[in-house]
């Protein structure tokens, strides 16, 4: 748990009369180079008796996006915390924990104190805590004025969303986004012999329309350099950028290694940060998928003007349970009818691995699967495909 907090809650103070006075020096605030907001300060001890502790300060929750043409989108709710915006619309992953680092020093030792503020209640909770402090300290060597230089390198996007379309109108199933994926928290290692670019163009010889691929490295061993890797290797299948994003950094550097689509998931992000970074990716040509996983969320995502894509992940992210019903029932009545009406794909996500899972979720609604362990664990993944639709499905 060392290094995961972040927060602008308060310290815990210790006493500890045995030991000297600490003495901290104040070190200058400095802007974060992608938002212009304070970061990285820390606070005077103000008494003798205590030894403090402290990790990076959270940015200010006031959300701010800069385009290319430096016009600057600010949330109306200046000066409230993100898990408190967050916490109304019902999401209960929090951004970063609330009391504080539950890592402490006293002189040469080490201690902890835990509570429900500073431990993850799940693995995406501390995936998100953990991804915070990842992305603070590459936005700090890599800024982003910097990736917007790149951007003129950048390959050309391809439209992924037109990609989905052609494929459901050729085959009459379900368009597939096949995964690039190592690994997984809750499986561990799901391919030793992983060649992303092998993999990338068996799953494009064999029908797949799209693929995701998996960028975390600390829970999935996936990486930038994966995805880079696979769109210079000249595939052409537009690439969907899956990483957990929680910053706008993030979506520029997707773009700068060549994706074509990127992730944003509901339970994380609050209804403000999805719209701020859609507009993003509009500016920069990349499509969006929005996930959801229950009802709130879906219609939180339906609110929202623009959304052109929703992918529905049958994963209980408290029990990781596994149920496909939850696509259907988040696709029946007036949702269906609205996403209908908009001409919004839905994409269906995990728990797929017949073909009988397919058409179940293609009469529900599904234009389009987004499916990962069930190929990647087989012996020849691509030919897995025709496996899973139940028929060959390559051009």
């Amino acid at each position: 748990m060392e290094g995961i907090g972040i927060g602008t809650a308060p310290s815990f103070r210790v006493p500890i009369p045995s030991l000297s006075v600490v003495r901290r020096r104040r070190i200058p605030v400095s802007k974060d180079p992608a938002f212009g907001f304070p970061m990285n300060r820390e606070r005077r001890n103000s008494s003798p008796l205590f030894c403090i502790k402290a990790e990076e300060e959270a940015k200010d929750a006031t959300i701010a996006v800069t385009s290319s043409s430096g016009d600057i989108a600010k949330s109306e709710d200046v000066g409230k915390s993100v898990d408190d915006s967050a916490a109304k619309q019902g999401i209960k992953i929090r951004r970063r924990p609330t009391t504080g680092p539950p890592t402490h020093y006293v002189g040469p030792f080490e201690f902890r104190l835990e509570n429900e503020g500073n431990t993850p209640r799940n693995i995406l909770e501390k995936i998100i805590w953990d991804k915070e402090i990842e992305v603070s300290r590459l936005k700090q060597r890599k800024p982003l004025i910097m990736l917007r230089k790149s951007l003129e390198d950048a390959p050309p996007v391809r439209n992924f969303i037109e990609a989905l379309r052609a494929s459901y109108h050729r085959i009459g199933m379900p368009a597939l986004i096949a995964e690039v994926k190592k690994a997984s928290p809750s499986k561990g290692v799901l391919r030793e012999d992983f060649d992303p670019v092998h993999i990338a163009r068996t799953y494009e010889k064999n029908g797949a329309t799209c693929l995701s691929v998996l960028t975390d490295e600390k829970y999935f061993q996936g990486s930038f350099e994966n995805l880079e890797a696979i769109r210079r290797a000249g595939v052409k299948c537009p690439l969907l950028c899956k990483e957990f994003i929680i910053d706008a950094w993030q979506i520029y550097y997707a773009r700068c290694k060549g994706a074509d689509a990127i992730l944003l998931i509901a339970a994380v992000l609050p209804d403000l940060d999805i719209k701020y970074f859609t507009k993003i990716c509009n500016m920069l040509g990349l499509a969006v998928l929005v996930e959801v996983h229950n009802e709130r969320e879906m219609d939180r995502v339906l609110s929202i003007d623009g959304v052109q894509l929703i992918g529905i992940n049958n994963r209980n992210l408290e029990t990781f349970e596994v149920d496909i019903s939850n696509t259907k029932r988040l696709l029946e009545g007036e949702r269906g009818d609205i996403i209908t009406q908009r001409n919004i794909i839905v994409v269906g996500e995990s728990g797929l691995f017949t073909p009988q899972d397919i058409s179940y979720v293609q009469n529900a609604g599904v234009k389009a699967v987004l499916v990962g362990e069930s190929l990647i664990k087989q012996d020849d993944p691509g030919r897995a495909i025709a496996g899973l639709f139940g028929k060959d499905i390559s051009s």
